[in-house]
């Protein structure tokens, strides 16, 4: 299988040239090139062909074909067909000479989208006989440069032909036998030539379940290698003192931040280092599981540190934690705002270990920040910190537990898949007294009626937003979109102060604005996108957010839970037109969901997994087969196998395991380098 595909009798150098233009290099890469769709040219009963479906049926000619001729050189003909007990009409375009072709009571098979109200097929294919009775279904290839899906078939044959018996089973009989898998060979054959559609579906049941077990072992193994490597101090507390910490809390924990926090603590315990991720919704709680976290490090004797990526939110930080904590510890902020005097003792007392607590932006990565006894490292909103910048903090403590947290519920597979080397807890469970906000979906015509909803908002002594889209192609229209909006709103609401926030302002300039929407000197906020994560005003009730098709679900969801942070019922409405039928449906979810993991499920499945991080750095994997979206219970299956695997002796000794772990000596991970 690892042969060269010059090997295979009828590919020379010339063809084989051709393949490799296309990745295809190994007599492996040729068998185990799968086609990407399939046309679908099994017969159907037409009882059971949906509105719009591309369906192949077979028919006796019950009329005389009729043209009509329009245009220059455009034709349409059409035709009674008896299929079954229903009479149809098949429409073919600009393909007039087939009339002649036509006789009554002949059977034609025809292919081509099917209108169920209108009873017609706009058919594209025909076949004047019934010389193929059952159909078939036809694989269709990617492919590039001067191979076609024609000669692509043929290479594929000729490479089953001679090689076909050589395709080796690589997954224990056991998993076979309980899941229920056709055998490799046979499901290889299957791919390429289906016979049925029930055949197809198991052939490529057993692929996706092969494709996602081998890369969670791959996961799994790096995750073990990883935790064994660096091993963490067991963090040693008096649990009486942390329960007596969380009863003395403003108000009782939900259910899920207690089971949240027992798995967190639980890690501390261990002497392996915490690898986890917390995710939560936007006001489910998680500052106060990470307030709770960092109170047992303390106890255990530690320092803490938190880490977030904008001033004004390691102001706010340092704020609630001050609240939570203050009696109890030393919490400090370091930002690059602190200079001078005040910054040098800072260090000092951190490196003396006096600061319990250090709250700050990326400032806290750099050379000079030392810490006498660093134990526990939380950084918020970890997708927006590169992997470089938390190694750095990782390595000033001796292998400190690492928590990361964010507020972008990230639908489950792709925590699976993208954060696979950690562990992944979830607040899924919103505190009691938390008014769900109302959200309205507005068409741009009704924008007077929107204006006058926020002046009322206002009049209240209450607060809002207006977020104007990023425009991707121009910086320049981005923020002249703003300044437009903005100079409508002072227009629109006298007596009102409007600020103005956008990417050309500097970090003091904006830091200066938010300061002044906090203390509401500024009563209406403007802003492009920048004030997405974490501010927070409890006054603010009311966001507007305009073009909000441009902008996916889980994204509208971020900018939404700016409001609805105090007691006030709160509002969000979406100014949009879209075009599209994903558009639309995507203003519907928001208005009827507030349940961002809901959101973030629907949003995968609207945009696929590859725009959901941003294609550069979703650090997806490219599988064959599976996909990551629809897949998603067999890639929760897998991992549970890959783990219990991992774990066991039999899988490092066994015979029966040999072909898997032949596979991650192959992928580079067995033999210690490091996993792309």
């Amino acid at each position: 299988m690892d042969d060269q595909i010059t090997k295979i009798k009828g590919i020379g150098d010339e063809k084989a040239a051709s393949l490799s233009s296309i990745g295809i290099h190994k007599i492996q890469d040729l068998i185990e090139y799968f086609p990407f769709r399939y046309e679908d040219y099994e017969l159907k009963d037409l009882a059971e062909v949906k509105h719009e479906e591309r369906a192949t049926l077979e028919g006796k000619v019950h009329s005389e074909p009729i043209v009509r001729f329009y245009g220059k050189k455009k034709s349409r003909l059409s035709v009674r067909l008896l299929v079954g007990k229903f009479l149809i009409t098949a429409v073919f375009f600009n393909r007039a000479f087939l009339k002649k072709q036509f006789t009554l009571g002949q059977i034609v098979t025809v292919t081509g989208k099917w209108d169920q109200h209108k009873m017609t097929l706009s058919a594209n294919e025909i076949t004047f006989s019934s010389h193929n009775p059952d159909g078939t279904i036809e694989p269709i290839y990617h492919v590039g440069g001067d191979v076609t899906v024609k000669a692509m078939k043929r290479y594929i044959q000729l490479a089953l032909n001679q090689f076909g018996n050589q395709i080796e089973e690589n997954l224990p009989p056991q998993m076979l036998e309980r899941y229920k898998l056709m055998p490799r060979k046979e499901a290889v054959m299957m791919m390429h030539a289906p016979p049925s559609h029930d055949g197809l579906k198991q052939a490529r049941r057993r692929f996706v379940y092969e494709e996602l077990l081998q890369f969670q072992l791959k996961m799994q193994v790096f995750r073990k290698r990883e935790r064994e490597s660096t091993k963490g101090a067991s963090q040693v507390f008096e649990k009486e003192k942390l329960e007596e910490f969380v009863q003395s809390l403003p108000f009782p924990l939900t259910g899920a931040q207690n089971r949240v926090v027992g798995e967190i603590v639980k890690d501390m315990e261990s002497s392996y280092r915490m690898n986890r991720l917390l995710q939560g919704d936007v006001g489910s709680g998680k500052t106060v599981v990470a307030a709770i976290g960092l109170y047992a490090s303390y106890l255990a004797g530690h320092q803490g540190a938190l880490m977030v990526p904008t001033e004004i939110l390691a102001e706010q930080h340092f704020e609630s934690f001050q609240e939570l904590l203050g009696g109890r510890l030393n919490v400090e902020l370091l930002t690059g705002s602190v200079k001078g005097k005040k910054r040098r003792e800072i260090l000092e007392r951190l490196a003396s270990g006096e600061v319990d607590l250090l709250i700050g932006t990326h400032a806290l990565i750099q050379d000079e920040v030392a810490f006498q006894n660093l134990g526990l490292v939380i950084t918020d909103e970890q997708h927006r910190f590169g992997v470089n910048q938390r190694r750095v903090l990782r390595e000033k403590g001796l292998s400190p537990d690492v928590l990361y947290m964010t507020a972008t519920p990230i639908p489950r597979t792709l925590a699976i898949s993208v954060f696979g080397d950690m562990d992944v807890s979830t607040i899924d469970e919103m505190p009691a007294g938390r008014k769900p906000i109302e959200t309205y979906w507005a068409k741009p015509d009704m924008l007077t009626r929107v204006i006058d909803f926020v002046k009322k908002e206002l009049d209240q002594g209450r607060q809002g937003y207006v977020i104007c889209p990023l425009i991707e192609e121009s910086e320049k229209l981005d923020v002249q979109n703003a300044i437009d909006v903005h100079f409508q709103m002072q227009t629109a609401l006298p007596g009102y102060q409007v600020g103005l926030m956008h990417g050309r302002l500097s970090s003091d300039e904006k830091e200066e604005v938010m300061e002044e929407f906090s203390t509401n000197d500024v009563q209406l906020l403007v802003s492009t996108t920048v004030v997405e994560v974490g501010v927070n005003v409890p006054n603010a009730t009311i966001m507007v957010i305009y073009d909000a098709e441009r902008f996916g679900l889980a994204q509208l969801h971020q900018l939404r839970g700016r409001v609805g942070r105090g007691s006030d019922q709160s509002y969000c409405v979406l100014l949009a037109d879209p075009k599209s039928e994903v558009g639309k449906e995507r203003m519907q979810i928001m208005t009827e969901s507030n349940d961002g993991f809901v959101l973030s499920q629907r949003d995968l499945e609207l945009r696929g997994p590859g725009d959901f991080f941003g294609r550069k750095q979703s650090g997806l994997p490219e599988f064959k087969v599976a996909d990551l979206v629809h897949d998603y219970r067999v890639l929760e299956v897998a991992r549970n196998d890959a783990a219990a695997l991992v774990d066991s002796t039999a899988f490092w000794e066994g015979e029966t395991y040999r072909s898997l772990r032949d596979y991650l000596t192959e992928q580079g991970v067995l033999s210690g380098e490091k996993l792309d």
